[in-house]
């Protein structure tokens, strides 16, 4: 059996080359621990900062306004990273470097987000600050987009499940571990942001060390590959993939939904009082964090075995309702973080099995797999603006209380299964 690792060469053909990577040979858990080591390293990186670094600079900087101006940060880099998304991946698709079509991107990403967050570290201003961390964004964002596209490109139908929730592990111990790093190293402003992006590199260093990357075809462009005329360029494929954007689209409402304004439904719904907040949160986090583990290795690896992701995808959604469910009916903190375990259990599992689906089903994998999944990825992220924009109108409405908001929350989450429902061409 052929490991990822043990190529010498990549075939120089595009399309050769995805036949090769993908055409029934199964993946090592060698190349599978170095791809998910890449994950962890780039949200290392990139998670820490929006957590904690932003905003203690910030207050270094301009404390004042150091809430307003973490605000204004933040909401500059989100829209950097949704345009970020589908445009350098567009770019990783039609790269034409002898090192290959993902290969620079990922390197690339890490050098450059690590200069965004030295220019961060260094800054002594809040547009510097700004300028930092959009170079940081679009960085690492079109990282993220060339290890997405790995999977489509590498990773053959039967894995894509097992692979999908192995990454995706990656999240949370690079948030954990990241965040560790800053504390254990806090009284250096500048090693904070650098040590994470040092570690961002060397795991991108070592994934492309160990990739066979695919070579661009003109062939491939000019759609004299199969992919042209196959059925995954078909109507249905569109169809498809527009309703797996939606179903990711609606889940991540949910998300974003209950990370916003957690802090404030423990403080107005379970009477936690102000100071006592930072610590459940962290406790339901922590919760959270280790059911969305478990749940993304044993969703993902299950769809590969039963052949039925769809299956997989309408229980996660629902079990993240049922988890926003249990935590608006909570009467006690106990109950609260429970259902932060179920909404981890549900996220873990619907991410996990969805970007696997969104390989299998999505049209043009071999010559658009970067761009689509950066377009794919914009479901996830626009959220993050449009949830604290619509939820005070939801308050408004319901006189402060945040139970109602919860509850449409869970709505979103039953909504996302629904639209996942509507997938076709896939059990």
């Amino acid at each position: 059996m052929s490991h990822p690792g043990d190529h010498t060469a990549p075939q120089s053909n595009g399309a050769g080359m995805l036949e090769a990577a993908t055409g029934g040979r199964r993946l090592g858990w060698r190349f599978i621990a170095i791809y998910a080591l890449a994950w962890a390293g780039v949200w290392a990186a990139l998670l820490p900062p929006i957590l904690v670094g932003l905003g203690l600079r910030l207050r270094v900087i301009d404390p004042a306004n150091a809430s307003s101006s973490l605000s204004l940060v933040v909401s500059i880099g989100a829209i950097v990273a949704m345009i970020a998304n589908p445009v350098f991946g567009h770019l990783s698709d039609r790269t034409t470097s002898r090192f290959g079509m993902r290969r620079p991107w990922l390197v690339g990403g890490a050098l450059a987000g690590a200069a965004g967050l030295l220019l961060v570290a260094c800054a002594e201003s809040v547009w510097q600050v700004t300028l930092g961390w959009c170079l940081t964004q679009l960085a690492y964002n079109a990282q993220i987009v060339a290890l997405l596209a790995i999977l489509p490109d590498q990773v053959p139908a039967q894995q894509r499940g097992l692979v999908s929730g192995v990454t995706g592990m990656g999240l949370p111990v690079g948030m954990v571990g990241g965040t560790y790093l800053v504390w254990a190293i806090g009284a250096s402003t500048v090693a904070t942001f650098l040590v994470p992006a040092a570690i961002a590199v060397v795991t991108a260093a070592g994934l492309a060390a160990a990739l066979p990357d695919r070579r661009f075809d003109v062939a491939v462009q000019r759609g004299e590959d199969e992919e042209r005329t196959g059925p995954h360029n078909s109507r249905p494929a569109y169809r498809d993939f527009t309703w797996l954007w939606v179903s990711r689209f609606l889940l991540f409402m949910g998300i974003a939904v209950l990370l916003t304004y957690q802090g404030y439904y423990l403080i107005r719904e379970l009477g936690v009082a102000p100071d006592d907040v930072p610590r459940w949160i962290f406790l339901a986090t922590f919760a959270h964090s280790a059911a969305l583990m478990i749940a993304s290795y044993y969703g993902g690896s299950r769809s590969d075995v039963a052949g039925r992701r769809k299956t997989f995808l309408l229980a996660a959604a629902l079990i993240y309702a049922l988890g926003l469910v249990d935590i608006v009916s909570a009467s006690t903190l106990g109950w609260f973080l429970a259902g932060r375990v179920l909404t981890g259990f549900g996220e873990g599992m619907y991410s996990a099995v969805g970007m696997a689906l969104a390989a299998d089903v999505m049209p043009g994998r071999h010559r658009d797999a970067g761009r689509n999944l950066g377009i794919l990825n914009i479901a996830a992220a626009l959220p993050q603006s449009l949830a604290p924009a619509v939820a005070p109108l939801i308050l408004l409405a319901s006189g402060g209380r945040h139970l109602p908001l919860f509850v449409i929350a869970a709505l979103f989450a039953v909504a996302a299964a629904l639209a996942a429902a509507r997938v076709r061409e896939a059990r």
